[in-house]
């Protein structure tokens, strides 16, 4: 059984702020090797073979301010995974602040380029994922467009370390509201609101059918310290390691590591890979 990592960074980091990219590079003895990989389709697939990962969601957003990527992240992420759809998953993004005209972008997006899957980075892109009831029309605009497309989007929760990054936006609770709003849109809460708002993550993947979340980002020999019902929700649940952010070495450890948890085959196949091909069918 191939494993399916919903969540790994596969950007340009060439475009990173320099604060940034020093966090990046701190305590990494490989940086040059995840240069090349950021640039070179191959190597990540011989890096994801050695894991045992059958395929991968690829994660990009606009943060022109806080990360330094600009909307050329997308047709990046799309020449990255050209040819390469059964072991990629691209996601892309539009930023609502910058965005000039929402709707075409978004068609550009999902029926030009291609993209699978929509990223939302609340605490990088400074507003709340329910700004839309602010007058945040562009928003509304993401969320709608996704939803008749059937494509899903992918929210951070929780904190985040970089220089400028504000947690509260992090906050899961304001993604209730999108939820309700939008009931035929697949909602995927990253990193199930590490390490603050698990229980509120919990609850909203407990509470609406169209929510789920991602492992991501959290060691698994924590995970069931902070679910420890993660059984009751593991047909909502979506492995991913993060890799290679901060603190995220290795993603065969990461996998192995998830697998030696006390959870029964069913919930772990579920989690791996069933969970994600529901998804993203």
């Amino acid at each position: 059984m191939g494993v399916i990592d919903i969540h790994i960074h596969i950007q340009p980091w060439w475009q990173l702020k320099p604060a940034v990219l020093d966090r990046m590079r701190e305590g990494r003895e490989d940086f040059d090797d995840l240069m090349a990989i950021m640039k070179d389709p191959e190597r990540l697939i011989r890096l994801l073979d050695s894991a045992g990962v059958e395929k991968a969601g690829l994660i990009n957003y606009v943060s022109p301010d806080i990360m330094g990527f600009t909307d050329e992240v997308n047709s990046f992420i799309i020449d990255y995974t050209k040819g390469r759809r059964d072991r990629f998953i691209p996601f892309g993004s539009i930023h609502p602040r910058y965005s000039k005209n929402t709707r075409e972008e978004m068609d550009q997006l999902i029926q030009k380029m291609g993209i699978q899957g929509i990223k939302i980075h609340p605490p990088h892109q400074l507003f709340y994922p329910n700004d839309y009831q602010n007058g945040m029309t562009a928003l509304e605009i993401i969320y709608q467009k996704a939803e008749a497309s059937g494509i899903p989007v992918m929210f951070h929760t929780g904190t985040s370390i970089f220089p400028g990054a504000r947690t509260k936006y992090g906050d899961p609770i304001y993604i209730d509201d999108v939820a309700i709003d939008f009931p035929k849109l697949a909602i995927i809460l990253a990193h199930g609101g590490r390490p603050f708002w698990m229980e509120t993550s919990f609850f909203l993947v407990r509470r609406h059918p169209n929510v789920y979340m991602d492992i991501s980002g959290i060691p698994p020999k924590k995970l069931l310290q902070y679910f420890p019902r993660l059984e009751e929700i593991a047909h909502k649940t979506l492995f991913g390691t993060d890799w290679p952010g901060p603190m995220i070495k290795s993603i065969k450890d990461n996998i192995e590591a998830f697998k030696g948890l006390p959870l029964s085959e069913e919930a772990k196949k579920k989690i791996l890979r069933e969970t994600a091909l529901k998804i993203f069918s």
